[in-house]
């Protein structure tokens, strides 16, 4: 079995910027989870999936063309589950759209929760580490265009690594 993910990377620098945030407040997982936004959840495929999972995903991205996102502020899913993330205030149904696409076929999978874009910055702490996270980037924000989205491989060792990037090809959808 293989542990699969499909996710839009945060560019640099502030991919950098968040994962450090992370660690810093005491999410230790995030050394091995790459700054992104999910649009399919870890899942698990047979070893003999995996090209036909990279099939899929090639159509999809096919048939998408790039968008813009404006990442500002902090939200919370607490008290149903302990995160903190960054808002997506522009690009949120673009990446929905896209979620939905790729969670068809070989990748269709049910949710534990409806689907919300947006990027983790603390997970799985206590109160006052959420609060503190909460607080600290309120004022965060970037913009950046989405070309391409990945596909990500978990390994026990490593973590989350991307090992394919799926370039968007549709005319520019804004």
């Amino acid at each position: 079995m293989a542990t699969i993910g499909v996710a839009v990377a945060i560019p640099e620098p502030w991919a950098s910027e968040l994962q450090d945030y992370r660690k810093a407040v005491g999410d230790h997982t995030a050394a091995m989870i790459p700054t992104h936004v999910t649009l399919v959840p870890p899942t698990e495929i047979e070893q003999a999936q995996v090209a036909e999972v990279e099939r899929h995903l090639e159509e999809v991205a096919a048939g998408a063309g790039p968008f813009r996102v404006h990442l500002r502020g902090t939200g919370t899913f607490r008290p149903v589950s302990p995160v903190v993330f960054v808002t997506l205030v522009e690009g949120i149904s673009r990446c929905e759209q896209l979620a939905k696409a790729l969670r068809r076929g070989p990748l269709e999978v049910e949710l534990q929760y409806p689907y919300h874009p947006h990027v983790t910055i603390a997970h799985h702490l206590d109160d006052d580490q959420l609060d503190q996270a909460f607080e600290e980037l309120a004022a965060f924000e970037c913009k950046f265009e989405v070309e391409r989205f990945h596909l990500y491989m978990h390994d026990e060792r490593s973590g989350w690594r991307p090992t394919r990037d799926f370039p968007l090809q549709a005319g520019p959808g804004r």
